[in-house]
């Protein structure tokens, strides 16, 4: 087996894959700065089963400061998971971070790949280079249209991966992900707050009329398509998605179910950038990757549930930075 490098891996998608790889027999280097929306507390929390692995080695640095050709010695493959996430909190003087962390970093990997020898790097980008669906699944050469700075961060990473495809010559595959949800899913996200306070016996806010449609997917079935993406060919771009489409008010409803309750909901404005519909056509990713997901969304939101009731930490209400619809970050 290889050795991997999985950027962002103290966060809710990361954990889960240096997981899986440990678990399939790779060596793993986790790079994580344990910043961002997620408490050190939170994000080591991640790590905890792990940490203690003689085949996982943890580095705690910044991306932007990192040696990485150091860093890439004996290293096959990558995934890039690392990124500053959120719509609402994209706008205004906050972009810059998003420029950093989610454009600059990347090409400074790009770079770092350009000069190595690694088989394979696989980019986590998201649905939101879409913006807005039509009622029809988006294939994976339709329109890119983001309706946030966040969106069209991670377009211009993706652009930044093709040019290093075709000028440098980096094995690279992009993969859209489509609202990730499931355990260690982060709290600022629609529904680790919904089931949060729906345990605490608290009204739940929701972002415009929830009627917004979205196409969930597990974090089980992500990873899925991660490692497949880890060991085939690199080549191209794909969409993530898990099968199952929701309005929030529906996802509300299977949250009640879960928890056996019923709770009050209240209605406020959009958020700014927020679009109505998501929807992945799966069938190129099917096809070249193998990828089916297998995790009904009943099932999902009951897993989730259970877990942060396991944890005995329940979430407190979110901060400013809050979507209530976006699921596509790390």
């Amino acid at each position: 087996m290889g050795r991997m490098l999985v950027t962002g891996a103290a966060g809710f998608i990361g954990s889960h894959l240096v997981e899986r790889l440990l678990e399939t027999g790779y060596e793993v280097i986790g790079v994580d700065g344990l910043t961002g929306y997620r408490s050190r507390e939170r994000k080591q929390r991640n790590l905890a089963r792990i940490s203690d692995e003689a085949s996982f080695r943890f580095v705690e640095e910044d991306l932007l400061e990192l040696d990485l050709d150091g860093l890439l010695q004996g290293v096959s493959n990558v995934a890039h998971l690392a990124a500053e996430s959120g719509v609402r909190a994209s706008w205004g003087d906050d972009f810059s971070r998003y420029l950093e962390r989610n454009v600059a970093v990347t090409q400074r990997l790009l770079e770092a790949l350009s000069k190595s020898s690694v088989e394979r790097f696989v980019f986590a980008s998201s649905s939101s280079v879409y913006g807005s669906v039509d009622e029809k699944p988006v294939t994976e050469d339709s329109r890119l249209r983001p309706a946030s700075p966040y969106g069209l961060s991670k377009l211009a990473a993706e652009e930044l991966v093709g040019l290093y495809v075709r000028q440098r010559g980096v094995p690279a595959t992009i993969l859209r992900y489509f609202t990730v949800y499931g355990p260690r899913q982060r709290p600022d996200m629609a529904l680790t707050r919904f089931i949060s306070a729906a345990v605490r016996g608290e009204p739940l806010q929701v972002f415009g009329d929830g009627n917004q449609m979205r196409e969930m997917t597990y974090i089980s079935d992500v990873v899925d398509a991660t490692v497949a993406a880890l060991e085939a060919p690199p080549d191209g771009t794909y969409n993530v998605g898990g099968g199952s489409r929701a309005t929030v008010n529906e996802l509300i409803d299977h949250v009640q179910h879960a928890l056996g309750t019923r709770v009050e909901v209240s209605y406020g404005p959009p958020a700014e950038g927020d679009v109505h519909s998501t929807w992945a056509d799966l069938e190129l990713v099917g096809r070249d990757l193998g990828y089916r997901p297998r995790v009904s969304l009943e099932q999902g939101i009951k897993a989730q549930v259970d877990w942060i009731l396991e944890q005995g930490r329940v979430p407190g209400p979110a901060g400013e930075e809050s979507d209530a619809l976006k699921g596509t970050a790390r």
